[in-house]
């Protein structure tokens, strides 16, 4: 039975030409409207996007958190749901079908739908160690808020509640690995900034726990209860040894283990590391976190 679309997909880039035309390919088997809103990319994203029927929209960049609630604020959205995509993601034939069929039985409170995230890395799937993920994606236009967060943000539901939909929805990203781990060195700056925050509160204070998702939720908890108070570097340490043994990541392979050892060692050492460095600015130059961080990690608040 088809159902007439009623969803508009959200996708932001910069500079995703390697991806854009898979995405937006893979969107429009469940989308009525998808708006791109590129931060000023300088290869042929925007050219692509327009070419495939999106509508585009430029905005300044400042983090993913800031983007897309200018995006929910700005863009002239008319249909009942609304989707976050990212440029490096596909939704799968089975899924698109899903959500066609489910959108349209929705009853009366149920104002998000969940969906299961995949991610590929050098072209294997991680099937372990934290993957895949129910994240929400999908949600009752006005109900959807994003977390002011400058990374790992999570999108909320005002009210109401999430329910699954089955099907594969995949982060399967394109670029090398050099790519990826300039990327993930930009990522631990801002995820340095929130956890700073965390310990001297210099930005507003970010909405409860409990709008989130089961998911968000439960790693938030053990973000801010468990992570945040094991000793720095250690706790880079711990968390890779506990996605390797008991979450089975040792499971995934060879370029499964370099996608553990990178995404759950390596990148929250360097974010430790990046804490370390501001920390220590603070004291040796007698300033304090806000301006330690725009002289150590080049980030204004």
């Amino acid at each position: 039975m088809a159902h007439e679309k009623d969803l508009t997909i959200v996708i932001l880039t910069f500079n995703e030409a390697i991806h854009i035309a898979r995405c937006l390919k893979s969107a429009q088997q469940v989308a009525a409207d998808i708006f791109v809103v590129d931060s000023y990319s300088t290869d042929t994203t925007i050219a692509q996007a327009e070419s495939l029927g999106a509508r585009v929209w430029q905005h300044t960049f400042e983090n993913h958190a800031a983007q897309f609630a200018w995006a929910l604020a700005e863009l002239p959205i008319k249909t009942e749901w609304v989707m976050r995509v990212d440029a490096d993601e596909v939704i799968s034939p089975t899924l698109a079908t899903n959500i066609g069929r489910q959108l349209s039985q929705a009853t009366t409170g149920v104002n998000g739908f969940l969906v299961r995230r995949h991610v590929t890395f050098m072209g294997n799937p991680i099937r372990h160690g934290n993957f895949p993920q129910w994240v929400l994606k999908i949600w009752r236009r006005g109900e959807g808020a994003i977390e002011q967060r400058w990374m790992d943000e999570h999108m909320m539901l005002k009210s109401g509640r999430a329910l699954r939909i089955q099907g594969d929805f995949v982060d399967d990203n394109l670029n090398s690995v050099t790519w990826w781990t300039a990327k993930h060195n930009a990522y631990a700056s801002r995820e340095a900034v929130d956890l700073l925050n965390a310990r001297y509160a210099f930005l507003p204070k970010a909405a409860a726990a409990d709008t989130l998702s089961d998911y968000a939720r439960a790693k938030r908890w053990m973000k801010n209860h468990l992570y945040a108070h094991l000793p720095l570097g250690l706790r880079a340490l711990a968390y890779f040894l506990y996605r390797m043994t008991f979450q089975l990541g040792i499971l995934d392979g060879r370029n499964g283990f370099a996608f553990h050892l990178l995404q759950g060692f390596w990148y929250r050492y360097l974010v430790d590391t990046k804490v370390r460095e501001v920390t220590q600015a603070m004291k040796r130059e007698h300033i304090d976190c806000v301006a330690a961080i725009h002289k150590v990690l080049g980030i204004r608040l």
